[in-house]
């Protein structure tokens, strides 16, 4: 069924210091979809995610999380729909093993027993980290944390997942094998990154943010082809298309 799970309408938020972080911002994203928010340093895109899972409140406008509008009221359902994997996986990290990381938040919506340990394997199965339950994520590789990170959000079997920058700071192997992932969830996935590359390959749609406004909505290719629009939002094409540029493919 495609129908819309994330609304915003009408986006706009300031920071107390008045600075404007979104103006006017306007978009749907349906059932399935795979979609980067991208833009450069400063352009909204870590306010807008917030935005999203009810960690800020618009000053004015209003976001709807599968027809539900985003309140106070309705914050713990909100939450329950949409899970968040921060930037940094040791902001998200903080249990004695992994296997505790990931139960945690199943634990607190009250899975106990066969349910519990049934939802935390699916969780690390699903990122390919079963052999990492016993062990204590500080002695985790960069790559491994993150594959936990995502785990714990599966754990609570959101329908919307939203990353910020998930191949931030990974070596090209398990920059890879973070990619693969992100191919292969059925979640609505929503991510932002400065990594255009793997934009390209993982998202069927760009939202391309500029000094707080959707300047672009559209398929990356198409996107990414429009070096104007590119360069007067302070982006570069991905590499692969600059390559091809030069090699005049």
């Amino acid at each position: 069924m495609n129908h819309p799970v994330v609304a915003a309408e009408q986006l706009c938020f300031s920071y107390p210091d008045r600075t404007v972080a979104l103006r006017s911002i306007s978009f749907t994203i349906h059932h399935g979809e795979s979609v980067a928010i991208i833009g450069a340093n400063g352009a909204g895109k870590s306010t807008l995610l917030l935005q999203l899972c009810g960690s800020l409140t618009p000053t004015t406008g209003q976001v709807r999380i599968g027809g539900l509008p985003v309140s106070n009221a309705t914050l713990q359902q909100v939450r329950r729909s949409v899970g968040m994997v921060f930037q940094q996986p040791d902001d998200q990290l903080f249990m004695p093993t992994v296997y505790d990381d990931v139960a945690f938040g199943p634990r607190n919506l009250g899975l106990t027993g066969h349910d519990l340990e049934q939802r935390v394997w699916q969780a690390l199965d699903a990122v390919s980290a079963r052999q990492l339950a016993t062990k204590p994520p500080y002695r985790l590789s960069s790559g491994e944390k993150k594959r936990v990170a995502i785990a714990t959000v599966l754990a609570m079997d959101p329908a919307v997942l939203v990353m910020d920058e998930p191949t931030a700071g990974l070596d090209p192997c398990a920059r890879r094998e973070i990619m693969g992932l992100l191919t292969a969830f059925d979640q609505t996935r929503i991510i932002t990154s400065h990594d255009l590359d793997m934009v390209a390959q993982v998202c069927s749609r760009v939202l391309l943010l500029h000094e707080g406004e959707i300047r672009a909505d559209g398929a990356p290719g198409d996107i990414f082809a429009d070096t104007e629009l590119l360069a007067g939002c302070r982006l570069e094409p991905p590499l692969a298309m600059q390559a091809c540029c030069v090699c005049g493919r």
